[in-house]
């Protein structure tokens, strides 16, 4: 990744580019979740992939018009919102009733996950900035040297005594304490959007 790849976040290089590096990590991030969500919600594993991707094509067709409104989360709920629109168009496209889903019939299903203040909608929120941090972690870990990346799992991560840490790793306090930094102000370069 070049240097101005990562000046600017996913989100902002999405917008503003075709860069397909920068789709491509849309879509290894983004994948798992939406299907991990739609098979909770009445979608059989044949169907799981046709509407993950029908998902992402909306996202890719109507990002370029996306305004982040600067409040926190503005990116996923779009997300849940394109994906609770494209669930209920597969349903009614199918004219499929599905088995309602614990005490919630297939409409209370969609009202929660339309209702920002609902706990399924507290939960795709949740899910979401897991899944997000954990996937943006996976793909920065390359760019990091190995020591730098294991400082900053085990102060960040697993909350391990930076002291401990430096003498494990034959590093100075104040270089696993940079370690850190410098992993967490990638992470958050990289985030900006999609979680905040």
């Amino acid at each position: 990744m070049s240097a101005d790849a990562t000046s600017a976040s996913l989100l902002e290089r999405l917008a503003a580019t075709s860069d397909a590096g920068a789709w491509q990590r849309l879509v290894d991030i983004y994948t798992p979740l939406i299907r991990g969500w739609l098979l909770r919600h009445a979608v059989q594993d044949a169907d799981c992939s046709d509407l993950v991707q029908e998902v992402l094509a909306v996202v890719t067709r109507k990002l370029p018009a996306f305004q982040h409104n600067q409040r926190r989360g503005a990116f996923r709920s779009w997300l849940r919102a394109i994906t609770t629109n494209c669930l209920r168009d597969f349903w009614k496209a199918r004219r499929y009733r599905p088995r309602a889903t614990g005490d919630s019939d297939f409409q209370d299903v969609l009202a929660q996950m339309e209702d920002p203040a609902s706990g399924v909608s507290r939960l795709w929120d949740q899910e979401h900035d897991r899944h997000v941090t954990r996937k943006l972690l996976e793909l920065l870990q390359p760019q990091f040297e190995p020591r730098t990346w294991t400082a900053f799992v085990k102060v960040a991560v697993e909350g391990a005594d930076a002291d401990r840490v430096a003498a494990e790793l034959k590093m100075t306090v104040n270089a696993v304490w940079i370690a850190k930094s410098r992993v967490l102000a990638r992470l958050r370069q990289e985030a900006s959007g999609l979680i905040e």
